[in-house]
């Protein structure tokens, strides 16, 4: 496990190129939510359309294959209190992010961009979930999209 990241595969290749790009995202996230200092890291899993249609299902009872999900461990407001405390919490998770790499490639040919770019919003977006955002609001979508555009940007991964 790294610092701030641990890799599972679950009925998917390994490969090192994705855990590169996991861990810039995920060291920008933190950083840019002043939480590099806090001693937390993500669990993130690669895996195949079939092991997260069955999480989802089991998690979320939607019997329907996704691209990510996520599964945080603290609050909002906890996460929010250790950042205003600067809190150091020895190796403790934030929670798990689930992807497939199958639906990253697809989205990527339909969006019409690179599979990295795809790849990072995946992460960005369930790293925010973690963080207690959502988008079930237009006003909700629009703060937590904003934050995702700002992780992206600051890393130079456009569209």
């Amino acid at each position: 496990m790294d610092e701030i990241l641990e890799v599972n595969y679950i009925e998917a290749d390994e490969n090192p190129e994705y855990e590169s790009i996991i861990k810039s995202v995920l060291k920008k996230c933190f950083e840019v939510e002043n939480m590099d200092k806090l001693g937390l890291y993500v669990s993130v899993t690669l895996t195949c359309p079939s092991y997260i249609r069955k999480i989802n299902n089991e998690y979320r009872n939607i019997d329907k294959e996704t691209d990510v999900l996520s599964f945080p461990m603290f609050e909002k407001n906890e996460i929010d209190e250790m950042i205003e405390a600067g809190n150091n919490i020895v190796h403790d998770v934030l929670g798990d992010i689930i992807v497939s790499v199958e639906r990253v490639k697809e989205q990527a040919i339909e969006y019409g961009h690179s599979f990295e770019r795809e790849l990072a919003y995946m992460i960005v977006h369930g790293f925010y979930h973690l963080m207690g955002y959502d988008h079930m609001t237009e006003e909700d979508k629009t703060v937590m999209r904003a934050k995702e555009e700002n992780v992206l940007e600051k890393l130079n991964i456009t569209r």
